[in-house]
């Protein structure tokens, strides 16, 4: 074996081990390259949100009237509000809240806050509006924590009101069966 060719080995073993170690050590050394996404302003989801425009009124039109105490449930609990009314709630509420509202859903174990049991009197007793602007403000927490997001962006108001008709019969469906 000529000097060129025993040259050619090591600097082949020596490329090698060094694209094994760039492989373990590519977090570790990190070399932050400049784009222009990154030297724009740029903000988190629901960061720092717009205020909404002075005297402006949605497209569905007005939710409720800050101020003005909670508004009244202008949607009849039939049972076409009340099967809407799942079908959301088994889309945007039930991963919290559980199947029937006990506040046992699949991610509620990893929450700061444990989900409200939908069931109980003291949930229950609230007036139809109170439930509902908890819907669509959420309920803000301590320190940055949100104890439940706002679903005002996700659910339209009639959606809301069929979920607000929707958490009435779960009580019912809570029961203990005889």
């Amino acid at each position: 074996m000529s000097f060129y060719q025993r040259l050619l080995v090591v600097l082949a073993v020596v490329v090698l081990l060094l694209g094994v170690l760039m492989i373990f050590t590519y977090d570790v050394i990190k070399i932050n390259w400049i784009s222009f996404m990154e030297i724009q302003p740029s903000f988190k989801p629901m960061e720092h949100p717009l205020p909404v425009a002075a005297r402006s009124i949605p497209i569905e039109g007005a939710a409720y009237l800050p101020g003005q105490g909670a508004p009244i449930n202008p949607v009849t609990s039939d049972e076409v509000s009340i099967e809407r009314g799942r079908l959301l709630y088994s889309v945007t509420c039930i991963q919290c809240h559980g199947r029937i509202g006990e506040g046992d859903g699949t991610v509620s174990g990893g929450l700061v806050f444990p989900p409200a049991n939908l069931t109980t009197d003291v949930v229950q007793n609230k007036p139809d509006g109170a439930l509902f602007l908890t819907i669509s403000n959420g309920i803000p927490g301590t320190n940055g924590q949100i104890h439940m997001p706002a679903l005002n962006e996700n659910l339209t108001v009639r959606d809301r009101w069929d979920v607000v008709n929707y958490l009435r019969t779960l009580k019912a469906a809570a029961a203990p069966k005889p």
